[in-house]
């Protein structure tokens, strides 16, 4: 499923299955500045739990650096964390096993844009407006 705001944001539900060649898993203790990005289709970012937020940053440091694959958010993963999940990277998520991807894609869908920037586009609405 895609979001308006960014087409390629993909919801999956927990029983869909994953396919490892060309991704990194990265632990939440990792130094994203460190990877090599290289070769990379993609890579996951772990919620051990809804409230830990380290990958987060990892996934605006990862765009940051210029990684254009996938980077898939695993875990302890609710659809209340889609849309900041979006908004700092992330182009898919693999939802917890309790939580339903219909109705995350519907919250997703509630705003069209923000005031502030993100990681695509950056600028404030009132620099991109302006431009």
């Amino acid at each position: 499923m895609s979001s308006s705001m960014n087409p390629t944001f993909d919801i999956l539900s927990a029983d869909t299955p994953l396919s490892d060649s060309d991704w990194l898993s990265l632990g939440n203790d990792a130094d994203a500045h460190a990877v090599d990005l290289q070769t990379l289709a993609g890579i996951t970012l772990h919620f051990p739990k809804f409230s830990d937020g380290r990958a987060f940053s990892q996934a605006v440091i990862l765009r940051r650096r210029g990684f254009e694959g996938d980077i898939r958010a695993l875990g302890d993963v609710l659809i209340d964390q889609l849309l900041q999940m979006q908004r700092c990277g992330f182009s898919s998520a693999v939802l917890r096993a309790d939580q339903d991807a219909a109705h995350g894609q519907h919250l997703m869908q509630h705003y069209s844009g923000f005031y502030q920037g993100d990681i695509r586009p950056t600028a404030p609405r009132f620099a991109q407006e302006s431009a």
